[in-house]
């Protein structure tokens, strides 16, 4: 079974919706880092050198890659990604090799026996 890797940096208070999306998309499982700082095309201001940027979360999800193109457009609707500019984005990173994952394997591999 081969896996890919979906990263998604996520607005604050859209990691919810995004996490519940995920997993109805197919996603057995994830890791959210959290307070993660990022900038985008024009760097926020300050105000008396505060910094007025939000936090975002990092979603890594690893996932069988029959499903990973839909659940990376799945997420990207949930935190609304292309609607909103600086809401988040995501993308996809090929996984060579991964241990640990016997359980999600076993759900999976009779998920996509039904897709396939």
């Amino acid at each position: 079974m081969q896996f890919k890797l979906i990263i998604a940096l996520v607005a604050d208070g859209k990691i919810d919706a995004v996490l519940d999306a995920a997993r109805e998309a197919g996603a057995t499982g994830c890791t959210v880092i959290t307070s993660a700082r990022g900038e985008g095309l024009k760097p926020q201001k300050t105000f008396l050198g505060l910094d007025l940027r939000g936090q975002r979360d990092m979603v890594l999800l690893v996932v069988e890659e029959h499903l990973s193109r839909s659940i990376l457009e799945t997420v990207a609707r949930a935190g609304q990604f292309d609607s909103e500019p600086g809401s988040g984005i995501a993308f996809q990173l090929a996984i060579e090799d991964a241990v640990g994952l016997s359980s999600q394997i076993a759900e999976l591999t009779k998920k996509i026996e039904d897709e396939i």
